[in-house]
């Protein structure tokens, strides 16, 4: 399959020539059916928005528009058969882990369709889709290159040049999303509460993209800063219609929720105006949560159960490595004005780093023990390995590129060595650990006990007993994965 050279980026203002062709290309009006497959892989259990609203987009504009989520589905011949375009959405690494695996046996069912990848990951590993026989790679705000590129395969049959940018930031204006090609809402990931009862969650997103510059971050090789606000009416017809599919809780997918902190709130307020029984969690930055506590009681208020906050580490040094813009004194802090306002805090964590040395793996559990957060920490977040995509700011670094191995395909990344290593060997016992636990649903807290267990031996020190308080459960998602984890067999087996 021929090669395709790779399109201008656009960032908004006067565009580029490729710019203009890919707008240009969007004028034309198309009659008649034109057959596309959107495919996600994998989000975290959530019903996806990065399909339901480029759906909205090409069925508004007459295109024929199938989904396929391949997290509750396989791969469908029938579905797949004379398809114009198929575009495979990979937002996370998880994702295009599986996406990878993926490619083949979709080429195989539609042989002459058109291959799209697009979504945070798809610019990041370019040159592999494209050496995989992906046709158009899009990042950023897609819906319309999505647009732009039916328009052009069903006047052309199949163009060999991308005129689509790689990756526009440009302001669009969004759709409701069209959630009728999915799965039912109830098959996807719940909120359990706890006293174990369970409510339909809904997914919404109210923003895309994230000001900050994170150097770990998916998003900032794309956004580099940049975000896009969903107009709160058009969040809302979004959420009214999940409501109407049983959705007594929705989840927002924004990068930060707090992002634009008056918008966050005016969604919030909108969200109790309308839907009084509806509970909603969101993620917000650790520096958000210190900026903006004054907001906290509001949220509260109307109805946020939980918050989760990108803790990343308890070590300074490590934070300063990430440019996480918090210190590990700012995260007690943040678990402090939480609390005060009657929301739950789920922290998340990169556990294992080329910084990380034994003795701060044990300070990390010890905070989450002081914190009384055990029962707030999924198990996976204590085995999270920094992944190093191509283009991560990670690799801006001074000195970090000498402390990786070559790019590595299979891992959609550049492994590391820890030059300790007892260290590589714990994150690999306690990996093992964990998804034996959780294929077997033990609880919490046993869980971390063994961790506890297990860490203390690696360092060679007795490992202290733990006290019997160490925290209440919170409200979560049934979805236990997380999306910067390994996938696991059977996630890549699925479809």
């Amino acid at each position: 399959m021929a090669r395709i050279p790779t399109a201008h980026r656009e960032r908004g203002g006067e565009p580029r020539a490729g710019a203009r062709a890919f707008r240009g290309a969007a004028e034309i009006k198309v009659t008649g059916a034109f057959k596309v497959v959107l495919v996600n892989p994998y989000e975290l259990g959530r019903q996806p928005f990065a399909l339901a609203q480029p759906a909205a987009w090409l069925k508004r504009d007459g295109f024929a528009v199938s989904c396929l989520d391949l997290s509750l589905q396989k791969l469908d011949a029938e579905v797949l058969q004379d398809a114009g375009l198929v575009a495979v959405y990979v937002g996370m690494h998880t994702a295009t882990r599986i996406a990878v695996q993926a490619l083949p046996r979709i080429r195989l069912l539609a042989p002459e369709a058109h291959l799209c990848v697009y979504g945070l990951y798809a610019p990041m590993n370019e040159a592999l889709l494209r050496g995989l026989g992906v046709d158009t790679v899009l990042g950023g705000e897609v819906e319309p290159a999505l647009a732009s590129l039916c328009r052009r395969l069903r006047i052309d049959g199949d163009p060999r040049v991308q005129s689509e940018p790689v990756i526009s930031l440009a302001k669009m204006a969004f759709e409701v999303p069209d959630r009728s090609g999915l799965p039912k809402l109830s098959r996807y990931a719940h909120l359990v509460l706890p006293d174990g009862s369970t409510r339909v969650a809904g997914f919404a997103e109210g923003s895309r993209g994230c000001k900050h510059l994170c150097r770990h971050c998916p998003v900032v090789p794309v956004y580099q800063g940049t975000f896009r606000i969903v107009p709160a009416d058009t969040v809302m017809q979004d959420i009214r219609q999940q409501v109407k599919e049983g959705a007594t809780h929705i989840s927002f997918g924004d990068p930060d929720f707090f992002n634009g902190p008056t918008h966050g709130l005016r969604l919030a307020r909108a969200l109790h105006e309308a839907f009084p029984q509806v509970t909603f969690d969101a993620t917000i930055k650790i520096q958000h949560l210190i900026d903006h506590g004054a907001l906290l009681p509001e949220l509260r208020a109307s109805g946020c159960l939980f918050i989760t906050s990108a803790v990343e580490a308890v070590d300074d040094e490590i934070l300063r490595h990430l440019d996480k813009n918090h210190t590990s004194r700012d995260f007690d802090q943040a678990v402090a004005l939480t609390g005060a306002a009657g929301i739950a805090l789920a922290p998340t964590f990169v556990a294992f780093t080329p910084w990380t040395t034994l003795e701060g793996y044990l300070a990390l559990l010890e905070r989450l023990v002081e914190l009384q957060l055990v029962e707030s920490v999924p198990p996976v977040q204590l085995t999270i390995r920094l992944l190093v995509p191509e283009g991560s700011w990670l690799l801006k670094l001074p000195g970090f590129r000498e402390r990786l191995l070559g790019f590595d395909a299979a891992l959609l990344g550049y492994p590391w060595i820890h030059r300790d290593p007892r260290v590589d060997r714990l994150q690999q016992d306690v990996q093992a650990e964990v998804a034996r636990c959780e294929q077997q649903s033990v609880p919490r807290r046993e869980v971390f006990a063994a961790v506890w267990r297990m860490a203390h031996e690696a360092a060679a020190r007795p490992a202290p007993e733990l006290p019997g308080d160490l925290g209440a459960p919170i409200p979560r998602l049934s979805e236990p994965w997380y999306c910067c984890a390994e996938p696991t067999e059977q996630q890549l087996q699925s479809f």
